[in-house]
């Protein structure tokens, strides 16, 4: 089954329709956030004691006759029970749970006093919260998002870009920092600003000042629609959503959204945590805007347009070992319909690494070129491993975008290849395109549904979380089918080993950010599956990469040379002992450094 990859930062909305109450800016705003996600409306009818509960009958049908005109607009979904209640917040919050929206949208004023909620509604909301005062543009065009770096500036965030995306506003970042600062960053907005800058789609603004409310004020004059987090640890005393986001719902003159999360607030916002929290709306934006599907890319002669337009040549690098059972499929598959139906690639290699079976016999006999990766650049010596046959790869190759996809696909479709070309030939700012996949294990016969990838999920995934949480939206960063331009490439040092693939991710990040990554859903790749001594040494040359590349940031040395060695147990009968085995992941310069390289470039 086909996955979708929605681009909207709200899946589901809810708006509660109150009886006398005006909901349009609730809606609108809805809307506005909303994209092409869905939209439910729910209506209620609030009746004070010592009413019944039956007096609420004509109204129910009123407000029953309003949702039906919304439901048949086709623009919402619509609750078909309109609930009279005392406690009408009570009979929402059960909504909540039954529909577990994304987003509740409440109107201010109105929707507090009819709803008649409490004072500690917003302390533990049911879910995320907008609060929407002022009119509310149908089409915002300059958007203002107050954000200090507390808990709530992830949503603030979120929300300004759906808007962003959806109504192509522009979005301006407010900070406000505290006068006796000096100049200085308080500690949470420290660690948020690290984000903004990756969002260039966000102007910044920051200002010094003692009164808040004020500047914030002022500085919203000259847009149409202002966003903010409630107060973290309202008081009692204070307003629900806290002083300053009501000072500013009553003094904006057009629209303010105030946000707050459902997640508890922490005590303190001195720490940098609170700000690194912001970090998931880079990544949720990154996997919404980045994330492809290989069935987007299957008119074959539209891309070949593309890349002859942009005046491009591809090249296919297949690393290999042993690998005569499929070899010869993957070739054939991919040669006959992307080289010869449609010129799409301009050239295929084989690059072995010293098979002992038929694979580059196979492969010859196909009018595919063959190189030995041992054979090339030899006085640099030689070293195993698929990043040592990647590396060198650079050098036989010509094309302006280099591919590469392992050789032991059983079940090799084209898609593995032109899945990967797509994003490359659209966007001229991507660089490296990784694929994913389903990955059902072959053992013998027979096939076991969801075993693979246990080594991206056991030590990449949770080391790329930890160290490099902006990669942590890629769902297989070890997968063997990517490819990216030359031009970044050659700037690249490449793991001679299992650690390239992680690696090339990391030096892409740090080289170019995040938005020069993309990824692509293969739907399914059927394999081989390895031993768990084998996944075992995979595992610990990865984590020797990511140690490398922390240590490049950091200018310090973590790892000594005798700690890359591993320690393997072996058993035999009556006996266990250790087996000490060398396994260093050494590291290759980038291409462009390479003498023999760079003389073939020129």
């Amino acid at each position: 089954m086909r996955k979708k990859y929605t681009n909207n930062i709200f899946g589901k909305i809810l708006v509660p329709v109150i009886h006398d109450c005006t909901s349009n800016s609730a809606i609108t705003a809805a809307r506005i956030v909303a994209g092409s996600g869905q939209i439910v409306l729910a209506g209620f009818v609030p009746v004070s004691e010592p009413n019944t509960l039956s007096s609420a009958a004509i109204p129910a049908r009123e407000l029953r006759k309003m949702l039906k005109e919304k439901a048949d607009s086709g623009q919402f979904r619509v609750l078909e029970r309109v609930h009279a209640a005392y406690d009408p917040w009570g009979e929402l919050i059960k909504v909540v749970l039954e529909e577990k929206p994304d987003l509740l949208i409440l109107d201010w004023p109105c929707y507090f006093s009819s709803l008649k909620m409490r004072w500690d509604a917003l302390v533990r909301p049911p879910c995320d919260v907008a609060i929407v005062g002022g009119n509310i543009s149908e089409n915002p065009e300059n958007v203002l998002v107050s954000i200090r770096g507390g808990p709530y500036a992830e949503l603030a965030l979120r929300l300004s870009l759906a808007i962003n995306r959806g109504k192509r506003a522009n979005v301006t970042s407010l900070h406000i920092n505290p006068s006796n600062l000096n100049g200085q960053q308080d500690t949470p907005f420290h660690s948020l600003n690290k984000i903004l800058v990756q969002m260039p789609e966000i102007r910044r603004e920051e200002m010094a000042t003692d009164d808040p409310i004020g500047t914030i004020l002022q500085a919203s004059m000259q847009y149409d629609l202002v966003v903010m987090g409630a107060t973290a640890h309202p008081d009692k005393n204070q307003p629900i959503i806290g002083p300053v986001a009501e000072a500013i719902l009553k003094g904006h003159p057009s629209g303010v959204i105030v946000v707050k999360t459902k997640r508890p607030a922490p005590q303190s916002f001195e720490s940098e945590a609170v700000g690194q929290t912001a970090i998931s709306v880079l990544v949720d934006k990154w996997f919404a805007e980045n994330t492809y599907h290989a069935d987007e890319f299957h008119d074959l002669g539209n891309l070949v347009e593309l890349k002859q337009k942009q005046r491009l040549k591809i090249s296919l690098a297949l690393p290999a070992l042993n690998e005569e059972e499929t070899v010869g499929n993957v070739i054939q598959t991919i040669k006959n319909e992307l080289m010869d139906r449609y010129p799409l690639l301009d050239e295929i290699v084989l690059i072995d690494s010293d098979s002992t079976d038929k694979t580059r016999e196979i492969a010859q006999d196909l009018g595919i070129p063959v190189f030995i990766h041992q054979q090339l650049l030899e006085k640099y010596g030689p070293r195993r491993g698929k990043g040592e046959a990647l590396w060198k790869s650079l050098l036989v190759t010509r094309g302006d975008i280099v591919l590469w996809i392992d050789t032991d696909i059983v079940n090799i479709q084209p898609h593995f290849v032109y899945g990967l070309i797509g994003p490359l030939l659209l966007r001229p700012e991507i660089n490296l395109v990784k694929g994913f996949y389903q990955r059902p294990l072959k053992i013998g016969d027979r096939l076991q549904a969801g075993g693979g990838g246990r080594v991206t999920e056991l030590t990449a995934r949770p080391l790329l979380n930890l160290f490099f949480p902006e990669l942590s939206g890629l769902i297989q960063p070890l997968a063997g089918e990517y490819g990216g331009r030359r031009s970044a490439l050659e700037r690249l040092p490449f793991s001679s080993g299992y650690g390239v693939e992680i690696g090339m991710l990391i030096d892409i990040l740090e080289n170019f950010g995040l938005g020069a990554i993309a990824q692509v859903d293969l739907q399914e790749r059927i394999h081989h599956n390895q031993s768990l001594e084998s996944l075992s040494k995979m595992a610990f040359t990865i984590i020797q990469t990511v140690f490398r590349k922390l240590e490049n940031r950091f200018d310090a040395r973590f790892l000594e040379e005798v700690n890359r060695t591993m320690k393997l147990i072996r058993y035999e009968p009556g006996r266990f002992f250790l087996e000490v085995e060398e396994l260093p992941e050494q590291e290759r310069p980038p291409m462009l450094e390479v003498a023999e390289y760079i003389e073939r470039v020129k």
